[in-house]
């Protein structure tokens, strides 16, 4: 059996120690704030530095998707040593990830036609992606093939699951999400937007009042979501700016002692979800978990 080499684009919002401890090559998204230079993320630019500098700033950055040529420099190492790639991205609805690397991947598939290249639409983002990630590393690890795995995962990413709030709409209404007006009045009535990602999309969910609420909200979701099933599946939390990080925590520490798979560890969303929704999401992202018989 050959072994293969798992790559995943950074929307995943995996930290880039947790990408060399899993052994997983990254293809970054980039970001600019001129409208002109664009920095690659985590080679250039941290998600921490990223939001540093929006807030310091008050910018509105733009993003742009992995090449074909990124996706190519990525997998054709591996594909040299014998190995064969198993790709993840971006859900599709959300950018054109998917795309490059489906291209990437056929032109290399002439280049090298006894190695398999799979390229998975995970239908997620953010840390729903990064779990879909994990579960990939975890079944490499337990010796099942490439072609066993990407058919596991085409199954568990149908229960991927995430709820967001975040403090401002300002992103959001930059973005064209949503409109002035409504922007406006959220900021005066303290209105907080509950999002979930939805068939590949980010959807608005519901509109609450304060961000205690907000956040007991986007609990009170995430645990009807799992219902009596809650035993099956993990659970990652993840963040906008450091100042969010304590509320984060307090969210893991309360799942945790009423029995969820929570990661101990609060990831930070990247720069694709920031630059949408600002600095300011709490997110709580849910994925089954991968049953080995």
């Amino acid at each position: 059996m050959n072994t293969f080499k798992i790559i995943a684009d950074t929307s995943c919002d995996m930290p880039a120690a947790v990408f060399t401890e899993k052994n997983v090559t990254y293809v970054p998204f980039n970001v600019s704030f001129d409208q002109e230079n664009y920095l690659e993320e985590l080679k250039d630019i941290t998600p921490e530095a990223f939001y540093d500098k929006i807030n310091a700033e008050k910018l509105f950055p733009k993003t742009s998707l992995p090449s074909v040529q990124a996706y190519m420099d990525a997998m054709e190492p591996a594909l040299k040593e014998g190995n064969d790639v198993l790709c993840l991205c971006l859900s599709s609805k959300f950018s054109g990830s998917y795309g490059s690397a489906v291209n990437a991947a056929n032109i290399l598939a002439d280049d090298y036609p006894d190695r398999i290249i799979r390229v998975i639409d995970t239908t997620c983002a953010t840390g729903c992606e990064g779990l879909m990630v994990l579960e990939a590393c975890r079944m490499r690890d337990a010796g099942l093939s490439i072609d066993a795995v990407a058919e596991k995962l085409d199954a568990l990413k149908e229960s991927a699951c995430l709820y967001v709030t975040v403090d401002s709409l300002e992103h959001l209404q930059k973005g064209g999400r949503i409109g002035k007006a409504s922007a406006m009045a959220g900021t005066i009535l303290n209105i907080k937007p509950i999002i979930a990602m939805r068939d590949g999309e980010l959807q608005p969910e519901s509109k609450v009042r304060g961000s205690k609420k907000a956040l007991k909200t986007i609990m009170d979701l995430s645990k009807e979501k799992m219902g009596a099933e809650k035993d099956q599946y993990r659970i990652i939390l993840v963040r906008g700016e450091k100042e969010r990080h304590e509320n984060a925590v307090e969210i893991v520490k309360e799942l945790q002692a009423e029995g969820y798979d929570v990661q101990e560890d609060v990831w930070t969303v990247g720069i694709t979800i920031g630059s949408h929704i600002g600095p300011t999401p709490i997110a709580i992202c849910m994925l089954k978990k991968y049953e080995f018989v």
